[in-house]
């Protein structure tokens, strides 16, 4: 984590020099008329100030969890989120970004996330396409988040057709990653769903 991270005008500054300094700091023309009204709120140096943050700090992820009352017997959900011992930064993603909860963990560090779709759909996606990433990995992550989105926005996620592009799509984010649940658990699970709540094998009779 980034316990002292850099002044927004320096950061935003090398990231526009990064760019050919081509990013029209003013905020007009034909790119103002193509944001959003609130994201013309945001100030281009906090703008990619947050998403240099990101780059390094920031974390796109899909998770699975039982659930017996779904028809799929998963909840599929999305996040973005950032953690952080300073406060201050995370809050600014949530003044900026209009969504998201910030908590603190019991180790000190501050959590900031956007687990909701349509916040990610019309808050979290539109930021990160106008002030968007340098790695090759966080585009990649990203891109990969957006089609994740995309496919739960088609409500994709509640057929097991959707359930496999969506492992397949996870596969190559955060470079694998530890997943709680593999994917043959999962698919394993939309098969027989009984296996998935039946809990440990019993010990009894050997």
């Amino acid at each position: 984590m980034l316990e002292h991270p850099v002044e927004p005008a320096v950061l935003a500054t090398w990231l526009v020099s990064q760019r050919g300094g081509s990013e029209n700091l003013s905020g007009t023309g034909n790119q103002q008329e193509r944001l959003m009204p609130q994201d013309r709120e945001t100030p281009v140096n906090i703008g990619w100030y947050l998403a240099g943050f990101a780059d390094g700090e920031g974390s796109f992820n899909v998770s699975f969890r039982p659930r017996a009352d779904f028809s799929i017997p998963w909840k599929v959900s999305i996040c973005f989120n950032v953690s952080q011992r300073d406060p201050v930064i995370l809050s600014l993603f949530k003044r900026h970004l209009k969504c998201g909860t910030m908590r603190q963990r019991k180790d000190g560090v501050w959590y900031y996330e956007v687990n909701s779709l349509t916040p990610i759909l019309e808050n979290v996606i539109p930021f990160f396409k106008r002030f968007h990433f340098l790695s090759a990995k966080k585009k990649r992550d990203f891109s990969k988040f957006v089609a994740l989105a995309e496919l739960m926005k088609q409500n994709r996620h509640l057929t097991p057709d959707g359930i496999e592009e969506i492992l397949s799509i996870r596969r190559e984010m955060n470079d694998g990653g530890k997943r709680r649940y593999l994917d043959e658990t999962i698919l394993e699970a939309i098969e027989n769903p009984q296996r998935l709540y039946a809990g440990p094998p019993s010990k009894e009779g050997g």
